[in-house]
């Protein structure tokens, strides 16, 4: 019986990191022209440059034992897919395992590893390169943070580009231990801790710039999944003016940061910028004549001329207490890094009513809803009233790859847009997918608010328990654009997607 003809692949899918395969070398890779696709499920596919080659499909079905499904592609892309990836001079994990494998190193499972067999193992030269070379990959991939999991026969590598994990890398379980292990050292951490999750910094120079990891390791089923935060100081954004607002909105936040007292709140989820506003918010009013003071945890990055007090809860150093002894140091500006319970907001509020200008963040999904949650925590409405100035509600969107923008061929008049608001014949754009954005389409990240500012109308609305509907509706009477308005401003101006604004703001 016939083999089914191999489907074609264009370069677009062509994986962006080379697959790792237990027993099949690079060079039989390089010298047969396959590109390994995925292996799951005991099926490996490749792309050959030759599907009709029996001889290579058998041997890699020995090889893998598993079940092998053929594509094919263009040649001279397969070609210069392999020389940048398994040619003599690139340096990929691939790579790496071979060299550990032949000089003959042997990693057993953790669970049988002492301390002093896993130090010796985080320090041979080929796990220090693996490790460094995870490290620099990322940062070369606009990465924000590096995950790595272990399952019952992988460990999976993931990197979070533009707010969306991408699978990377999946290295043979056996390396587990010492990966971990090296994280771990260089973080100064506990190795031989490994029942107990743990928190730890690691600071590298890439050339130039400096780079700082956060790191979290937590135990899990099948090991330590750790965590890897990038903070590269170069490319924090703390100017306000170019953090995505629009004009309007810009004026009227600029005139809330610079009240003289009062309580200014950023909301939203873990990793939608909320930090970073607030430390442009800083940034704009920061000058000799005003002691500004931070509470943080942690101190993601150092802004001059303001002194950041780091959160230790270990020692007793929580944003509560800290924040009594604050008071005494006669500052002008306070930042809280997140008011987390009714203690910590009931100082915010008393450091507010007596002429400070506090700013901090709250986890809700939109501004309205901050108001509730303060309610809810058991602060009294009259304060809240008198004390909150203004909500800012953020997310960040992926904006369309310049490289390869493109007309949306399905247009402006489907059913959804309408609904929207978006009108019949206004340009739509979409990316289209090019090496540049790791064919995605998106290529990074820009703004989207939604700003509530405390007026007369707001506050008998907090007075009267309002919630966050009505609120919501009094602030759009006084022209507050919701999340998702200024999402489909951003469409409509051809700088993202509506599928990127429903992805961020369909809690909203």
């Amino acid at each position: 019986m016939k083999n089914p003809e191999p489907m074609y692949v264009s370069p677009e899918d062509f994986p962006t990191v080379p697959l790792v395969l237990d027993g099949i070398s690079s060079r039989f890779i390089r010298e047969n022209k396959i590109i390994p696709l995925e292996w799951k499920n005991n099926v490996l596919k490749v792309i050959l440059a030759n599907p009709d080659d029996v001889e290579i499909i058998d041997a890699l079905r020995v090889a893998s034992s598993a079940e092998i499904v053929v594509f094919t592609a263009d040649h001279q892309m397969i070609e210069e897919h392999l020389a940048k990836f398994y040619g003599q001079g690139a340096q990929n994990i691939n790579r790496i395992i071979e060299d550990m494998d032949q000089q003959g190193f042997e990693y057993t499972g953790e669970e049988e590893e002492d301390v002093g067999h896993l130090k010796d193992l985080a320090s041979e030269a080929p796990i220090i390169k693996l490790v460094n070379l995870l490290i620099s990959r990322a940062v070369d991939s606009r990465a924000s943070d590096i995950h790595i999991e272990p399952f019952e026969d992988e460990l999976k590598i993931r990197y979070r580009i533009d707010g969306v994990l991408h699978d990377v890398e999946s290295a043979p379980k056996k390396l587990q231990a010492a990966v971990v292990s090296r994280i771990k050292i260089m973080a100064k951490l506990n190795i031989a801790e490994r029942r107990l999750p743990q928190d730890g910094r690691i600071r590298l120079r890439f050339g130039d710039r400096e780079i700082d990891l956060r790191v979290s390791t937590i135990p899990i089923l099948h090991g330590e999944s750790v965590v890897m935060r990038i903070l590269d100081k170069e490319s924090i954004v703390i100017d306000l003016d170019l953090l995505g607002f629009f004009p309007e909105t810009l004026a009227d936040f600029n005139q809330l940061v610079k009240k003289p007292n009062g309580i200014i709140l950023v909301t939203g989820p873990t990793g939608s910028g909320k930090t970073t506003t607030l430390y442009g918010a800083l940034d704009k009013i920061n000058s000799p004549d005003k002691k500004i003071i931070t509470v943080e945890d942690p101190i993601e990055y150092q802004l001059k001329g303001v002194n950041q007090i780091q959160i230790k809860t270990q020692i007793g150093l929580n944003f509560a207490s800290t924040l009594r002894h604050i008071v005494r140091q006669d500052p002008d500006v306070i930042m809280i890094g997140e008011i987390r319970d009714l203690e910590t907001a009931e100082i915010a509020i008393q450091s507010a009513l007596t002429g400070h200008l506090v700013f901090s963040t709250l986890h809700t999904n939109d501004a309205p809803s901050a108001i509730t949650r303060l309610l809810d925590m058991g602060v009294e409405n009259f304060l809240l009233s008198s004390t909150i100035r203004g909500i800012l509600a953020q997310r960040l969107v992926r904006t369309i790859c310049p490289h390869c923008k493109e007309l949306d061929p399905s247009g402006s008049d489907q059913e959804e847009y309408k609904m929207l608001g978006i009108a019949d014949g206004v340009t739509l754009y979409r990316g289209r997918g090019c090496e540049t954005c790791a064919y995605t389409g998106y290529y990074g990240r820009t703004g989207i608010f939604e700003l509530l500012v405390v007026n007369d109308a707001i506050r008998k609305a907090i007075l009267a328990n309002a919630d966050a509907n009505q609120i919501r509706a009094v602030g759009r009477q006084n022209s507050m654009r919701t999340l998702l308005e200024d999402g489909i401003k951003r469409i409509t101006i051809g700088e993202t997607t509506l599928n990127e604004v429903f992805r961020v703001t369909q809690e909203a």
